[in-house]
């Protein structure tokens, strides 16, 4: 008896079909991304006046946004706040995680309630912070920080010295729950097996932490750290409507910089620039934690 072997479907035999089902999404990157990024390329190294593209600049508009200290300012303050707020929410949300691991009560209740702040608009979580914090009536500005003495005298998100710091403190509310559900969701895929055969051996909660949950939890802790940095360096919209970038330039990342220099200056050359000499920094950086976490942990 003669067993039938099914005919591979048109096309495929011919190496295109795997391209043809990613076609789509390529198209769609190339039309919404790349395009654009090629279009602020061109705009980078052409005079612009009064939103009119003009003659070849070359790169006049670099070197005048790399002498302008505001843009290394923004620079600044942006990679204090991802230096500051990413590892709080990394330490925070792991920390929570394990907890949720050990099979705690009420656990389908607080899952779902942990996802709250992280789903939450960027303008509702700002407008409830201006609630919050504002000037000596705010739920924690009165009854926390003024009743106590730790600051008066006008809000914090005034102060040059705290508003980044209260910006972060926002930041850390919203994006923590996200962390320690993406954790918790690779604890709770890890195989069972090694963490009997330590039982077994008499290894200690600390042993098999070390030895057994960060090796098998690191490429999804490589991932999850590398996009929260991305996205926490181009946080714009809970500072925009907390302080606008102040007081002054206090609170001002690089998004802010590239958005006031555009809509407020009408300065479209540096702008463009500052865009592409962002984006030239992120790959760098990007690439380099690639490569480290590929042969240092075996990430990728």
């Amino acid at each position: 008896m003669h067993t039938l072997t099914p005919r591979p479907e048109p096309g495929r035999e011919d190496g295109w079909f795997p391209y043809a089902l990613i076609a789509p999404a390529m198209l769609t990157l190339v039309v919404v991304a790349l395009v654009p990024f090629l279009y602020t390329v061109y705009l980078s190294l052409h005079e612009i006046r009064h939103a009119q593209v003009g003659g070849w600049a070359g790169l006049a508009n670099y070197q005048s946004l790399l002498a302008n200290p505001r843009f290394w300012h923004s620079t600044g303050i942006s990679l204090l706040f991802i230096a500051l707020a990413v590892p709080l929410e990394f330490g925070l949300g792991l920390a929570g995680a394990l907890i949720l691991n050990q099979g705690v009560r009420l656990r389908s209740i607080i899952i779902p309630v942990l996802f709250v702040p992280t789903m939450m608009a960027p303008v509702v979580v700002a407008i409830l912070w201006k609630i919050m914090l504002a000037g000596s009536w705010g739920l924690l500005s009165y009854n926390v920080i003024e009743r106590f003495g730790i600051f008066s005298g006008t809000s914090v998100l005034a102060s040059p010295s705290l508003a980044l710091y209260a910006l972060i403190l926002v930041d850390v509310w919203q994006w923590t729950p996200f962390m320690m559900l993406a954790l918790f969701a690779g604890l709770q895929s890890l195989p069972l097996t090694p963490y009997r055969a330590a039982a077994v051996d008499g290894a200690s909660d600390w042993q098999t932490f070390r030895r057994l949950t960060l090796p098998l939890m690191a490429p999804l802790m490589v991932v999850i750290g590398l996009l929260r940095l991305i996205d926490a360096f181009k946080v714009f919209d809970t500072i925009f409507l907390l302080t606008g970038g102040g007081p002054g330039t206090a609170t001002e990342s690089t998004s802010l910089f590239v958005y006031k220099t555009v809509f407020d200056f009408w300065d479209l050359g540096p702008a463009s620039a500052s865009a592409v000499v962002i984006w030239i920094m992120f790959f760098v950086f990007a690439n380099g934690f690639y490569q480290i976490a590929r042969r240092k942990l075996d990430a990728f």
